[in-house]
């Protein structure tokens, strides 16, 4: 099972939720601005199924996203944008460049999601990166990015969680409390006992909200604000993100970061 699956169908079943993000970045958008965002950028898209599932709310929405795979870029033009309509397909702009020195016409929105952009593991360097993402922006444009914390997310670990035919497994493998250095995988296991591991590969630091927050004033932003995921009666995540400037001492959490130009 393991070698007819593939990995990137696998990654998007585990992780992403396009459909949920899509919903909360309009939103948020209209909410805080009073109008509809019509245009978007995906930095670290990799198969760039969040810019295929922006444009496919209406003709006056369009996308472009950026990563520096070739393979994973060209993963999603063969199955995420090749399967759009003809002319849902025109509106995404799929770019191989590198983040931190790509130039794209000024979006409504910019997301960095998945964390991705945690590779900047020095403070000068991440500042750069949103400075990048500021100037990319609207006027009254508006940056999106995730974050995940508590006390869990400083430890070496492993995460298992089943899904219909297949376990994924987060892989907390190394953490340098020194740094906050960390190195993580992503591993899939198979009912036959087959397994894929270190299927995505990951060296991160891992930032604070408060570093994050910090940070994004430094750059330039105006209103930083962290929306916090609320819990159903069982106690778990209900998916809907609230502002909180507090937040709660939960063992893990992962909540997004809204900066406002």
């Amino acid at each position: 099972m393991a070698e007819m699956a593939d990995i990137h169908e696998l990654y998007e079943e585990s992780v992403q939720n396009v459909e949920n993000e899509v919903k909360f970045l309009s939103t948020t958008f209209r909410e805080l601005r009073g109008r509809t965002a019509h245009t978007f950028r995906e930095d670290f898209c990799g198969t760039a199924s969040l810019a295929c599932e922006w444009v496919g709310q209406g003709d006056e929405y369009s996308a472009v996203g950026v990563d520096i795979d070739s393979s994973v870029l060209e993963w999603g033009r063969q199955n995420r944008v090749n399967r759009l309509d003809t002319a849902d397909q025109a509106r995404v702009r799929l770019i191989e460049s590198d983040v931190q020195t790509v130039e794209t016409p000024k979006v409504d929105i910019l997301v960095a999601f998945i964390f991705s952009y945690w590779i900047f593991e020095e403070r000068a360097q991440m500042v750069a990166y949103m400075r990048r993402c500021l100037d990319a922006l609207e006027d009254d444009g508006v940056l999106f990015m995730d974050m995940f914390g508590g006390p869990e997310s400083f430890e070496e670990t492993r995460e298992k969680t089943k899904h219909d035919g297949f376990t994924y497994v987060w892989h907390q493998a190394r953490f340098y409390p020194v740094t906050n250095h960390m190195q993580c995988y992503i591993h899939f296991k198979f009912p036959d006992g087959s397994k894929l591991k270190k299927a995505f590969s990951y060296a991160w630091r891992l930032w604070t909200a408060p570093e994050l927050r910090d940070m994004l004033h430094d750059a330039g932003f105006t209103n930083v604000t962290v929306y916090w995921e609320g819990e159903d009666e069982d106690g778990e995540g209900n998916g809907i993100f609230t502002p909180n400037d507090k937040g709660e001492a939960d063992l893990a959490w992962i909540a997004y970061i809204v900066a406002e130009k």
